[in-house]
């Protein structure tokens, strides 16, 4: 599959994405190679082979996770404290979404 210059920009444009020429045309090359490298994976014949194994698949919904333990979790205060700006409780980040 040949991933276009063209299909790179309208990706980066999705994704609020400014790329300079050289970028769009090496993400156009990685991207080709990625999806060259998935059809020949999709070559391989997996008739026969099994799932692999989950590791909460048969052990249950929490098997593998530890019981809550009292009084462990940071209270608000501690947790914003290293923040660099905190407010109200919370974390204070600058906006990144204009729209």
């Amino acid at each position: 599959m040949k991933i276009t210059e063209e299909q790179v920009r309208y990706v980066a444009g999705l994704a609020h994405l400014r790329l300079t020429d050289a970028e769009v045309a090496r993400m156009a090359r990685e991207m080709d190679e990625i999806l060259s490298h998935m059809d020949k994976l999709n070559e391989l014949d997996t008739e026969g082979v099994p799932p692999m194994t989950q590791v909460l698949y048969a052990a249950g919904e929490a098997a593998t996770l530890r019981e809550d333990i009292e009084g462990v979790a940071l209270s608000n205060e501690v947790a914003v404290s290293n923040a660099a700006t905190a407010g109200n409780g919370y974390f204070k980040v600058p906006r990144v979404i204009e729209k």
